[in-house]
């Protein structure tokens, strides 16, 4: 912030300064204006040009109101009735965890958000933090996974942001166990969809839980994760929109606002692989005593060189090196402290006996060095270490080894990975570090177009009134800047910066008098040209003394022709006067009304 107002401060400055000086220059230029007329114009163009006051136009008003199916659905829930009616607040216990946070007991609400652009739209809100919330609800009917899509998709906004959680929706198997009092973390699902967030690891979930035909087992598929960046979406504590299509040819699409995050298909981008592989490796095969995986080999035939001595040292010392001159040998590098004191405190029987601290000896600092002078070392041109014999291509290399492939005898091929568990219920089982997720406009459908009419109709309202409430451009880059200032730095050059430029050529640009004002006729000039004379520059006067001496020569050729070319030949002289005049002094308007009647005589 203090470097902003620095730059501003300085721009500012120097504009104001530079006007001024311009304003002066072009005072002193006109300082024989009639003032009062101007006033008096001026004060009746404010008049007329005031404006009138008037406060900014209110911002665009959004009306709310219930999103309604356009379509048949599986399961819609908008929570604007203000109850939690149809949903079953679970009583369960987790397991293998400590009783006082075993228990599903986090609070849940439906009310509208903290702050709220639609009032009356109310949603279900994950009121408590540090907790296990578990709730859940029926479908209208189940969802068989035959030719039909499925598309799921809800709202969600993290009103506090969100540290470490996660507000994903499970699609609970219809199965004979299932009971929503006592949902849990193990309760069979059949999908797992939904923003899950802890640290800086910003995560989007689809998960699907398949079947496999020969052992009857389950196995989660994560799908891969998206190519887009997740974070603005934990962050920004907007109302975001998620869906999910499933589709029967095995496609599927994660969307985030209406815009594709992530697509693929379920043979190719889940991991672990739907189908597991045709073949693998025996684990009974083990590998030869006599297996050879080395590709070199010390060479078997070479012989150290008789010359080469192991026993050379690395380094050696110099014996080319000479001690500097001045080298102070029987001065120490370190001194006692002559200024040091012992302390009063100080107990010898206990400390032992006191020594000041040692400090760089003084004398040193002018000479060479002090102290026992040594050779320095370098390295020994003999040494050539332990001798090792060199490497050469192992004739015996047999590669890496590996255990043959035997046939899987789990091998299985599932062509449609769609046709999952069916389930008859949604249901939210979370742990949240952070409170006050809000949850909105939950839709279970077959049909795109439904999902999308669902979708403009509630999530589009809160987008249409958020942005209705939004700052302009220039608040959103003020914001930015609070967050980032560097910022600050590139509006000033971008905008601020040329603007200073453009005012500053503008205001300094010099009007200059027409030469044709100055130009010498017979008529009588107004008071304005004598005005404009006082402020001609040396170019102007050498231009109009050109003039001056044209004029003159043809005067002298009409007083040869004409008598009464006497009095034009007067003229010219008083012509010449006046000229001379100028350059002596201007002269002034009585002198120049007296000329202008000689000039008519």
């Amino acid at each position: 912030m203090e470097l902003k107002w620095l730059l501003c401060a300085t721009l500012l400055i120097l504009g104001l300064v530079d006007v001024q000086t311009h304003d002066e220059e072009d005072d002193h230029d006109d300082d024989v204006i009639d003032i009062e007329d101007d006033l008096e114009d001026g004060v009746e163009d404010v008049e007329e040009t005031k404006p009138e006051a008037s406060s900014p136009p209110p911002s665009p008003k959004v009306s709310y109101k219930p999103p309604v199916p356009t379509g048949e659905v599986y399961f819609v829930e908008n929570f604007d009735k203000g109850t939690l009616e149809g949903w079953v607040l679970s009583k369960a216990k987790k397991d293998d965890t400590d009783d006082e946070i075993a228990k599903y007991d986090g609070k849940w609400e439906v009310e509208e958000m903290k702050d709220t652009k639609l009032p009356g739209d109310k949603g279900l809100v994950l009121v408590s933090r540090a907790k296990h919330h578990a709730i859940s609800a029926k479908l209208t009917k189940p969802f068989i996974f035959n030719t039909k899509p499925l598309i799921v998709q809800y709202e969600v906004n993290f009103q506090n942001g969100i540290e470490c959680g996660g507000a994903y929706v499970k699609l609970l198997s219809k199965t004979t166990e299932l009971n929503l009092d006592q949902f849990h973390d193990k309760t069979a699902y059949t999908i797992m969809f939904g923003p899950d967030k802890c640290g800086e690891d910003y995560k989007l979930h689809f998960i699907f839980r398949h079947k496999n035909p020969k052992t009857g087992k389950y196995e989660e598929k994560h799908a891969k994760r998206p190519d887009a960046d997740l974070k603005t979406y934990f962050t920004d504590k907007k109302t975001h929109l998620y869906t999910l299509v499933l589709n029967p040819d095995n496609s599927f699409e994660i969307l985030v606002d209406q815009t594709v995050v992530n697509s693929g298909n379920l043979l190719n981008d889940v991991t672990p692989a739907v189908n597991p592989p045709r073949e693998i490796e025996d684990p009974d095969d083990q590998k030869p005593e006599d297996w050879d995986e080395r590709p070199k080999i010390p060479d078997p035939d070479a012989v150290k060189p008789e010359d080469w001595d192991e026993d050379a040292p690395a380094k050696i010392s110099d014996d080319d090196a000479v001690k500097p001159e001045g080298w102070l040998d029987d001065e120490p590098e370190y001194v006692a402290d002559p200024d040091a004191e012992k302390p009063e405190d100080w107990d010898e029987d206990m400390d032992g006996e006191w020594e000041a601290p040692q400090i760089a000896n003084p004398k040193c600092e002018s000479a060479p060095g002090c102290g026992t002078w040594q050779r320095p070392m370098i390295d020994n041109p003999n040494y050539k270490g332990k001798w090792k014999p060199p490497m050469i291509d192992n004739p015996n290399y047999q590669g890496i080894w590996k255990p043959r492939k035997i046939p899987n005898p789990d091998f299985f091929e599932d062509l449609e990975p769609f046709k999952m568990t069916s389930f008859n219920a949604v249901g939210l089982e979370l742990w949240s570090m952070t409170s006050d997720i809000f949850f909105d406009n939950f839709i279970i459908c077959t049909d795109r177009v439904v999902a999308e009419d669902w979708a403009n109709d509630g999530w589009g309202l809160k987008k249409a009134a958020d942005g209705a409430a939004e700052p302009g451009v220039v608040g959103q880059m003020m914001a930015a800047a609070e967050e980032r200032p560097w910022l600050w730095v590139v509006y000033i050059l971008t905008v601020a910066l040329p603007v200073f430029l453009v005012v500053l050529f503008c205001c300094s640009g010099k009007k200059q008098p027409s030469a044709a004002e100055y130009k010498k006729t017979d008529a009588p000039q107004p008071d304005v040209n004598e005005e404009k004379e006082e402020g001609k520059d040396k170019a102007d006067e050498e231009e109009e003394e050109e003039e001056e001496v044209e004029a003159e020569s043809n005067e002298d050729k009409q007083e040869e022709k004409q008598k009464s070319d006497a009095d034009v030949g007067s003229a010219s002289q008083e012509e010449e006067e006046e000229e001379e005049e100028e350059e002596d002094g201007k002269p002034t308007s009585e002198e120049e009304e007296s000329m202008n009647r000689l000039k008519k005589s």
